[in-house]
């Protein structure tokens, strides 16, 4: 069973953070492993304090619906009930924002990764990125 270490969270962010700097924004990125629990968070410098969580938030719905939050953003469109629902669920912890990816290893999920600090384009290129350099 693959697992979610520090040294691929480190890796991920450090992918996501290189995007983000390509793409000339300052990006937060927080990764979590497969059960919603906190990683790593880096915040660049320059973004907004709230970007951390927003990140989190980000990450938190990737991972408990094992796909990206842009997918997850455009069902919450769909089924605003549904997804609300979700949302007060879980406290509050699901962000329905791009920005969001599920990390995989030899196809099994282990955890996740959200970035803010962008437009959702740019959070969710970074995330991809960040996703990307794990599996």
């Amino acid at each position: 069973m693959a697992i979610l270490t520090l040294e691929l969270a480190e890796r991920a962010a450090k992918a996501a953070q290189a995007k983000a700097r390509e793409l000339n924004v300052n990006m937060s990125v927080v990764v979590l492993d497969e059960g919603g629990n906190l990683v790593l968070a880096a915040r660049a410098d320059g973004t907004g304090f709230l970007t951390v969580e927003v990140a989190r938030g980000k990450a938190y719905a990737a991972v408990a619906m094992r796909r990206a939050t842009r997918v997850i953003a455009e069902g919450f469109g769909q089924n605003p009930a549904f997804w609300g629902s979700l949302v007060a669920l879980n406290g509050g912890r699901i962000i329905a924002g791009a920005g969001g990816v599920p990390i995989a290893v030899g196809g099994q999920v282990v955890g996740s990764i959200g970035c803010s600090g962008g437009t959702g384009e740019q959070d969710n290129i970074c995330a991809e990125a960040g996703a990307g350099a794990v599996a």
